[in-house]
């Protein structure tokens, strides 16, 4: 979803899990994120996680291209805080470990496996039919923006 999600004909952009490296490398950010990410993290206080499931090839080719396209800098947000699972529903334990409040994944049964773990769940980008009530279909990173901020707590504090 930061790169190399699906696009917006429903397709899936496949360079980055099976190109080479520098082909990987050179796969750019999906439109918005890394400027919708940088608000968050400042409205979230860096409280902000990178969760990804994939393979040790793949593993290696995010870190890299997270570093090569100066993610960390470029979204304000803290260089460690990224975790990798090998099965989907793992995502679920690093969510209940980090207190996960808001949670943004194109996958739908991510979601499902988050449901009694975090409290507000966002599903990303284009998908096959319209999705359950009980998850956020954000199509775009400005949705995504739009519907995290209306999310919050807009009560001041007296």
């Amino acid at each position: 979803m930061i790169q190399g999600g699906g696009l917006a004909d429903g397709a899936q952009d496949t360079v980055f899990l099976g190109g080479d490296l520098e082909q990987a490398l050179r796969t750019p950010a999906t439109e918005g994120a890394f400027e919708v990410l940088g608000r968050l993290s400042e409205l979230f206080e860096r409280r902000v996680w990178v969760i990804s499931k994939c393979g040790p090839v793949t593993e290696r080719k995010t870190r890299l291209w997270l570093d090569r396209h100066e993610f960390w800098e470029r979204t304000g947000t803290p260089a460690g805080n990224i975790r990798f699972c090998r099965k989907r529903a793992e995502k679920a334990v690093h969510c209940a470990e980090l207190g996960i409040t808001h949670m943004i994944d194109d996958r739908l049964d991510v979601h499902r496996a988050l449901r009694d773990v975090v409290g507000h769940r966002y599903l990303f980008g284009p998908q096959p039919e319209p999705p359950p009530a009980w998850v956020t279909h954000t199509p775009t990173w400005a949705d995504v923006e739009a519907a995290v901020t209306a999310d919050l707590d807009p009560t001041p504090i007296a």
